[in-house]
Parts: structure tokens; C-alpha cells; sequence
């Protein structure tokens, strides 16, 4: 008698199966992983921007007055890979991907003190700033 080793071809087929179900379920995921950790950098520009607003609005500034590279708010940031550009306007922080981060926005908005932040933008329906 010979002892036959090795697999057999529908068990080849079978591994074959198993991986290309666990790809398609991966890749999708890992992708999002990624875009959000590029992200990640947009909403970490924003935090000099809050707390010179926050600072501003419990001195008793207007909402309307503040405005990037006045009223000891920082100067917009250069373009990076990942952060397209910043804007405040009327002490609303709004911060923009690149295509690499997603290409969403993200847009702060203070309460009447700064104590308090409201998140919005496109980057809340794709998943890339939900806390």
C-alpha cells in the first residue's frame, strides 16, 4: 500500500474561498482605517484654534469679531499632505482634507463661552470624526 500525501484539489479550492471572502471583507475596512488616521490630522489642527477661541469668548469677545490672525487667533496653517486648509470665521473652526484624508470638512462651532464645541461636515456621514 502507498500512502498518498499532500491535499486534495477541492481542499485547495475550499482555502482559496476562505481567503477571498476574508479579503473582501478586510480591504474595506482597512481602508477606512487608514483614511481616518490621515484624518486624525485635520481635527488635531484645530485644537490651537479652539482654545484661542474658547480663551476669546470667556474675555467677553464677540463671536463675530474672531477671525484667523486677529484677536490672538493663530495665522491659518500651510497646506499639508493631509489638511487641505483652515478657516475661522465668526468663531467657527472649519478645517478641510485633502483627497488622502477623505476630502471631508470639519466644521467646529463654540457655545456662547467656548466650553462647548459642535461637531459637523461631511466628515460625520463618512465615518471620519465620530468620537
Amino acid at each position: 500500500m502507498q500512502k498518498i500525501l499532500g491535499f486534495s484539489l477541492i481542499e485547495l479550492m475550499i482555502v482559496i474561498v476562505i481567503i477571498g471572502v476574508l479579503t473582501t471583507i478586510a480591504i474595506p475596512s482597512y481602508q477606512l482605517y487608514t483614511t481616518r488616521a490621515h484624518f486624525a490630522e485635520v481635527v488635531a489642527a484645530t485644537a490651537p484654534y479652539k482654545t484661542a477661541i474658547a480663551l476669546d469668548l470667556q474675555q467677553g469677545m464677540l463671536a463675530t469679531d474672531l477671525m484667523i490672525n486677529t484677536n490672538g487667533i493663530p495665522e491659518a496653517p500651510l497646506p499639508t499632505k493631509n489638511l487641505k486648509d483652515l478657516t475661522v470665521e465668526n468663531g467657527i473652526i472649519t478645517a478641510t482634507g485633502t483627497d488622502i484624508a477623505g476630502g471631508a470638512t470639519f466644521i467646529l462651532t463654540p457655545n456662547n463661552d467656548g466650553t462647548l464645541w459642535t461637531i459637523t461636515g461631511s466628515c460625520l456621514a463618512a465615518g471620519l470624526c465620530n468620537f
